[in-house]
């Protein structure tokens, strides 16, 4: 009886998670290589995904809401999202963790320079905010998108987002405009 309970117990706790979807624990996203930490190959076909922003250009402090939405009812389980300088390899800003689905990752000792799931459940989209920090020119958005253990996407881009130095534009990346009155 002590082998068959332990056999029952093993088989569930390798198999099961597979069986059921995305693992809730030990699979994670490399920040480096945006890789899932498990063997297989990334899908080659547009995503059924998109990263949409607040803005086209920002400014050191500023926060771009930044939304990772699923196309067509596609859904995700898992996703790693972070913001790039163009040809950069290292994620740039910080992100504030406002949606309960997601958390938080320390990449190259940066806290928050990254924004993972917090869970496994199916979403259709997540929203998190990230502030600018003060040393980007040009940057991008790019995401892995994990649907189940055999379909995921890698490399999955915004648009770019350029870097202004005007003084028309405040800490939330909103326009200030100026009213002037002739008398």
């Amino acid at each position: 009886m002590g082998r068959h309970s332990c056999f029952v117990f093993l088989f569930c706790g390798i198999f099961l998670p597979g069986i059921l979807g995305f693992p809730q624990t030990n699979t994670s996203i490399d920040c480096d290589s945006l890789l899932p930490n498990y063997e297989a190959e990334p899908q080659t076909s547009a995503p059924p995904y998109i990263i949409a922003v607040s803005f086209d250009n920002f400014e050191p402090g500023n926060e771009v809401q930044v939304t990772l939405e699923a196309l067509g009812g596609a859904g995700f389980k898992g996703f790693n999202l972070q913001a790039r300088e163009i040809d950069g390899d290292v994620p740039v800003g910080t992100f504030k963790i406002t949606d309960p689905n997601t958390k938080g990752l320390e990449c190259h000792n940066m806290t928050n320079s990254a924004v993972s799931h917090a869970n496994s459940d199916v979403k259709q989209k997540v929203t998190t905010t990230w502030i600018a920090p003060h040393d980007v020119k040009e940057l991008q958005f790019i995401a892995t998108v994990v649907q189940n253990l055999e379909n995921f996407w890698v490399g999955i881009q915004s648009k770019t987002l350029t870097l202004t130095h005007s003084e028309s534009v405040n800490a939330t990346g909103k326009s200030k405009r100026k009213v002037c009155f002739s008398v």
